[in-house]
């Protein structure tokens, strides 16, 4: 694991007249997250860009859906540029994209390819994943973004789609496979560094959201958003695996069955990765105590199985 730069928020000493709410989350322990993650989380967060820059863009961002939404009634339907959106994407995020965001967003698609493929191999019908996994900011332009979007969903497809040709039902195995559970090997260090790389992850989003919707199909966008649902049933689907139903209280990002506005996508895709660092923090736990052959603590990680 590299070694990452101290944030801010925990090189100055603690004043307990004026603490910082930063220091307090990250000395929290009550989220699974590893210490390196959270602290580039939350040094993102603490960003001067997210603090002034984001409320001036996210009501402009969430003003241009609704333009655009506009604008593609009079467009041919399929009228869609995907490869030009990954090539724009891409280019942000190298040049105005702050180091941690970009490890956060590269770390995201490592994570949940290893998250359905932890699914995919403890069903009892096993089912084939197919893993996006981008080592830096140029191989996002392999249309990354949309392919994990219907990752998602043809997972969802083929996993039940299976069990109910089986007539069975997810459950816990015998034995839980965590072998696919491990660090990405990306680091922060090999992140862009430079002079304008400033913009915070959730000012990243909400700009580059409406782009998203213009240069894609409305099907496309639409089906995007929505499958920021989908956390809650995928967490569904590790709790069974893991017979700890108590960690779904660390996935929400609303009802499966109930689509939302597409106006509050960017700060629901930020949910999104939180959510999914936390679950799989949470697997990278069981599979260090299984390891161990300890059992879990479901409040603060591996205990002593006496």
């Amino acid at each position: 694991m590299s070694r990452h730069p101290i944030p801010e928020f925990l090189s100055k000493p603690h004043d307990e007249r004026d603490p910082s709410p930063w220091r307090a989350l990250y000395l929290d322990q009550s989220t699974p997250l590893p210490d390196e993650v959270k602290s580039a989380w939350l040094a993102d967060s603490s960003s001067a860009s997210r603090q002034f820059l984001l409320p001036f863009l996210r009501p402009l961002a969430r003003t241009f859906i609704i333009l655009f939404q506009i604008v593609k009634v009079f467009v041919p339907r399929n009228w869609s540029h995907s490869g030009l959106l990954h090539r724009f994407l891409a280019w942000g995020l190298q040049h105005f994209v702050s180091p941690e965001a970009n490890w956060l967003i590269l770390r995201h698609f490592h994570l949940g390819s290893q998250v359905l493929a932890f699914i995919g191999a403890n069903s009892p019908v096993p089912v084939s994943t197919t893993p996006l996994t981008p080592m830096d900011i140029d191989a996002l332009k392999d249309h990354t973004f949309l392919k994990h979007d219907l990752n998602l969903f043809n997972f969802v497809i083929r996993l039940n789609t299976a069990l109910r040709e089986k007539g069975l039902e997810l459950c816990k195995p015998e034995h839980v496979d965590f072998s696919m559970i491990r660090d990405p090997g990306l680091k922060l260090e090999d992140m862009p560094h430079g002079k304008l790389n400033f913009l915070d992850l959730q000012s990243a989003i909400e700009l580059f959201t409406p782009l998203y919707q213009l240069m894609l199909t409305d099907n496309d966008f639409w089906r995007a958003a929505n499958s920021l649902q989908l956390d809650e049933t995928i967490g569904i689907y590790a709790a069974t695996l893991l017979a700890a139903p108590e960690h779904l209280v660390l996935v929400n990002n609303k009802h499966p069955l109930v689509p939302l506005s597409t106006l509050r996508a960017g700060y629901r895709l930020v949910i999104h990765g939180l959510s999914t660092e936390m679950l799989h923090s949470l697997l990278d736990r069981f599979r260090l105590a299984q390891e161990e052959g300890v059992a879990v603590n479901t409040t603060s990680g591996p205990a002593d199985a006496g």
